[in-house]
């Protein structure tokens, strides 16, 4: 055989000294732990840590040791791990150390460590919004490295993470992931050109990777599609998730279904946002089949999400299985009336509701009348009621008011930009006396007039807890503002604005008010006919 041949097979092949093999590295925790807990030169300077304590730091020493190692080792591919092994020896020797010191100085200090309790949240979210890179990193990083801290929630957000920034945090958080149960990263790659946010957040998806999170903030981070998959490697370890907020991350429907693909299990969420997101209805259509699987979920908000009426229907669908939800946010979407009437036929079981928010959502009065019919019946704790701006009118006042009626722990009612006019403002205004608890109003911009606004500030102004009142936006005449003013007299402050009032102003189907300048005979008029009107509240 030609020699020349046979040395240039052999020439490629060398001996590899990193990684070290799983068996070694867990040789070296074994050997530490003996260290930190029996005597020795150290140890009786120091002093002796307990089993448990020493098994603990041990095994994190060793992952911000290897962490490290490899990250050297990767600089350097066509060595032969040399250097790493070296960086591997000195990390484990110096954290040892600082360990066995730390050792000390808490066991001196045991009275004040057992009336003090360690900080669990570490925070660097406070202050100017800002780029870190490398250095800066260090430095804001350096409380996480400390062997035996307690952190157990991170939050890095309104700092934006470089290259640099995100591998010095990846050892750092490869150590910690075992402890962590919250970390926020919303906000950490503001401005960063897509190459480089999409690779940083790589490297913490891979970093946090089986941490068993409840909390989870990924919000305002403009992820789309392949932000959402590149926090693959996270989001598939995750199924303990109990808090999960994916705000104003430009979530289209391709995003939602990635979503739906990569969190394995969503049987413990409780907490769920979809805020300012373009999921649209095919996305709607991905979320609605996560929260099917959500059967614990108590606050689901998928507000300005560009939802239509098929995808509405799906998400109230969905909604159904839900009945331990305790607030709910829709707003800002267009549901329309088969929403809305969908919305009510999920919404029948749903006894834990405290706060609903379904304004802006196109009901108009069918949708509107169907789910006040329903939650009449249904959620007896409820709070606070949002349904403005759905072109409701006094034709659903009837069936609001008696739903209104039975919410007797209500505090905040949100009816503003709808048509209810003085005959709805007074139907509603009626079933007020009721309500003990009642400290918010807001029917601005209701083509109200005199008569609705008299009505109803005599229905508030004496409540014990009340706060505001919102009639601005209205016709209502100078008179009745006077007259309104003067029921607020002994406490103006509980009266809103009224700078955008319109005392000239006309309804476009306005009759009876066009033929006469007098705002007290149409008050009159008005007074009878609402002389006999009833709420049905049955």
């Amino acid at each position: 055989m030609d020699t020349t041949s046979l040395n240039a097979k052999r020439r490629p092949f060398s001996l590899k000294l990193w990684p070290p093999s799983q068996n070694t590295r867990q040789v070296l925790v074994e050997r530490m732990i003996n260290n930190l807990s029996t005597k020795s030169i150290f140890t009786e300077k120091y002093g002796t840590l307990s089993k448990e304590e020493a098994e603990e730091n041990a095994k994190q020493i060793e992952d911000v040791a290897f962490v490290a190692a490899d990250q050297k080792y990767e600089k350097e591919p066509d060595g032969d791990g040399g250097s790493a092994v070296q960086l591997y020896a000195r990390e484990c020797s110096k954290l040892l150390l600082e360990v066995l010191k730390r050792g000390s100085s808490s066991k001196e200090s045991t009275v004040a460590s057992d009336t003090t309790p360690k900080e669990t949240l570490f925070d660097i979210s406070k202050g100017t919004r800002a780029f870190i890179e490398a250095e800066e990193a260090e430095e804001l990083l350096r409380p996480l490295r400390e062997p035996g801290n307690a952190y157990t929630k991170i939050c890095f957000s309104n700092r934006s993470f470089g290259l640099g920034a995100a591998r010095v945090a990846e050892p750092i958080l490869v150590s910690l992931k075992n402890q962590l149960k919250e970390v926020d990263l919303s906000d950490f790659i503001a401005g960063r050109p897509e190459a480089e946010a999409l690779e940083v957040i790589s490297i913490f998806a891979a970093a946090l990777e089986g941490s068993a999170l409840r909390f989870l903030d990924l919000s305002n981070n403009a992820l789309g599609e392949k932000g959402v998959r590149a926090f693959g490697a996270l989001l598939k370890s995750q199924s303990c998730l109990e808090e999960l907020y994916l705000m104003n991350d430009g979530i289209s429907e391709e995003a939602a279904q990635a979503v739906h693909e990569l969190i394995p299990s969503t049987e413990k969420l409780r907490i769920l946002h979809f805020h300012n997101n373009m999921t649209g209805n095919e996305g709607a259509f991905a979320i609605s089949e996560v929260v099917k699987h959500s059967p614990l979920l108590e606050d689901f908000r998928c507000s300005s999400t560009r939802v239509e009426s098929e995808g509405g229907v799906a998400l109230c669908e969905a909604l159904g299985t839900c009945t331990h939800l305790k607030k709910l946010d829709l707003r800002d979407n267009m549901f329309g009336v088969e929403g809305g009437i969908a919305l009510s036929r999920a919404l029948s079981k749903h006894e834990n509701l405290k706060e609903i928010y379904l304004s802006y959502l196109n009901l108009e009065d069918e949708g509107a009348v169907a789910l006040a019919n329903v939650l009449k019946e249904s959620a007896p704790s409820l709070e606070v009621f949002d349904i403005a701006g759905n072109d409701i009118t006094a034709k659903a006042a009837s069936a609001l008011a008696a739903c209104i009626a039975a919410k007797t722990l209500l505090t905040k009612l949100n009816l503003g930009e709808n048509e209810l006019k003085d005959e709805g403002t007074i139907q509603i205004s009626q079933v007020l006396d009721g309500l003990s608890q009642l400290g918010e109003v807001d029917l601005n911009t209701n083509k109200i007039r005199r008569a609705g606004a008299r009505v109803l500030a005599q229905a508030v102004v004496q409540k014990p807890d009340f706060k505001l009142l919102n009639i601005n936006g209205n016709f209502i005449s100078d008179e009745g503002i006077h007259e309104v003013m003067g029921l607020f007299k002994k406490s103006p402050h509980l009266l809103g604005p009224l700078d955008e009032n319109d005392p000239e102003g006309e309804d476009d189907d306005a009759e009876d008010d066009e033929e006469s300048g007098d705002d007290e005979v149409n008050d009159d008029g008005l007074g009878s006919k609402l002389k006999n009107l009833q709420v049905n509240q049955e």
